[in-house]
């Protein structure tokens, strides 16, 4: 017997596809969405990219034979521009901050995007332990001891590799010790 409800799901997913190969045929440049009948050639990558995405105020045609899009201006930090096309088979995306190992990086080389993931990985830890951390029936030695081995640890893995400023250290102290005052019950009013 022949399933017809089959044949039908087959049809609908081949029709899927082959919209989706019509609509990705000329990607966005700095999107990579695809492009319709409202967009503009690069004269630089030859790419085509969407009135939206090229920063054109009025008139296309008057720029269309000195157009060039914002990732040929700036192929490393061109705002919007998600990839490089290294000429093989391989796309390599662009991040600006991004996380390895658990660690963040960012292209700014600092520090800020590792300290405040780090801090909230900290705050993190320290609410899952908060009813050990805050019980009054264990020593504050031992609940000192939990904390550094459980909450501090999590909030400094990696900072060897830092190159820490004044604000980053600043910022740590200041998420360390609103802890250590929550753990003691100490109050700054």
């Amino acid at each position: 017997m022949f399933n017809w409800s089959n044949l039908n799901v087959r049809y609908y997913f081949t029709g899927i596809i082959h919209y989706l190969q019509k609509a990705i045929r000329w990607p966005c440049g700095v999107c990579g969405r695809g492009v319709g009948s409202n967009s503009i050639q690069c004269t630089s990558c030859k790419k085509w990219v969407h009135r939206k995405c090229c920063g054109i105020k009025g008139s296309m045609y008057k720029v269309m034979k000195s157009f060039i899009c914002r990732g040929c201006v700036n192929p490393v930090t061109g705002t919007g521009r998600t990839s490089v096309d290294n000429g093989s088979d391989a796309n390599l995306e662009l991040a600006d901050k991004f996380c390895y190992l658990g660690d963040m990086l960012s292209v700014d080389r600092d520090a800020d995007a590792a300290v405040e993931t780090r801090i909230r990985i900290g705050w993190n830890k320290f609410r899952q332990l908060i009813p050990l951390l805050t019980n009054k029936d264990i020593s504050l030695t031992v609940r000192g001891r939990l904390y550094s081995s459980c909450v501090q640890s999590s909030m400094l893995h990696g900072s060897e590799t830092w190159p820490v400023r004044k604000e980053n250290e600043v910022a740590l102290q200041r998420a360390e010790m609103r802890m250590v005052r929550w753990m003691c019950g100490v109050k700054l009013r």
